[in-house]
């Protein structure tokens, strides 16, 4: 096991083509102080030059999953320091690096153990699947806070369960308990042992065609463009899925009734 920022993210390696990255902070419920999104940058840069990985998965120590953002700071502040346009230089960096999950080449899951709230919340949304345990609560508030919410909260939540249940959850500030979060669909599934749930489903995705799963992720986060952008893209990116050697293995694996061997070439 590696760390960085003395131990406030832990980057572990379960499986084969598979890392394990562990918000560190139990004792503030994981929280997005300044030393762990430094910590979850570096892990963060590190995951996404490193070849081998083919699937990730992202949990939190302790009881919680993450309790959102370290606001602490704007007490500590000078007006002059706290000015919106100053803030905004502020916010927009931080947004961006717990956002990253969604620019990782790679499939992410949330194996969300605990409360994921506000900020916490939005890094839940962020990964492209999401696994909860039965503790896993969920809530957005935000505006109870006297804020508005951040980390693209207002895009997220509709893309995860629509922009009726988006007003929802953002309006009211309500807990969403793990089996509503499931009934919503803002979770795939509720399970005993979330963390080896999320790993043996990352074990599985990363047994898939590694150009293909990349392309597919890529073919997703454009879908929102339309039809037929949609189309536009896998006109480009499947023949050059038909154009690699895993996909001649992937049909001889199916023929011979066996499990196929990706070489991501």
């Amino acid at each position: 096991m590696s760390s960085s920022s003395d131990d406030a993210v832990l980057l572990d390696k379960p499986a084969p083509g598979v890392r394990l990255i562990t918000l560190n902070r139990p004792q503030v419920r994981n929280a997005m102080t300044t030393e762990v999104t430094a910590a979850w940058a570096a892990a963060m840069t590190e995951l996404a030059g490193d070849p081998d990985v083919r699937a990730l998965v992202v949990t939190g120590a302790g009881s919680s999953f993450c309790s959102g953002a370290d606001l602490s700071w704007l007490d500590q502040g000078s007006s002059q320091d706290n000015t919106p346009d100053k803030m905004r230089d502020r916010m927009l960096p931080f947004y961006r690096t717990w956002l990253s999950p969604r620019e990782l080449p790679f499939p992410v899951i949330a194996a969300v153990n605990g409360p994921a709230i506000g900020a916490g919340l939005c890094a839940a949304l962020a990964c492209d699947l999401r696994y909860a345990a039965a503790t896993a609560r969920f809530s957005a508030p935000f505006i109870y806070l006297g804020t508005h919410g951040g980390m693209a909260a207002t895009w997220l939540l509709p893309e995860a369960i629509g922009v009726p249940r988006a007003r929802d959850l953002l309006y009211t500030g309500r807990e969403l308990s793990a089996e509503e979060a499931l009934e919503w669909g803002l979770v795939s599934a509720v399970v005993d042992d979330v963390l080896d749930h999320s790993i043996k489903m990352a074990r599985h995705i990363a047994t898939a065609a590694p150009i293909a799963t990349r392309l597919t992720k890529a073919g997703l986060e454009q879908s929102a463009n339309g039809l037929a952008a949609s189309l536009q893209w896998e006109a480009l990116a499947q023949p050059v899925t038909l154009a690699t050697s895993d996909v001649h293995e992937g049909i001889q694996a199916k023929r011979e009734r066996r499990p196929p061997t990706f070489t991501g070439r």
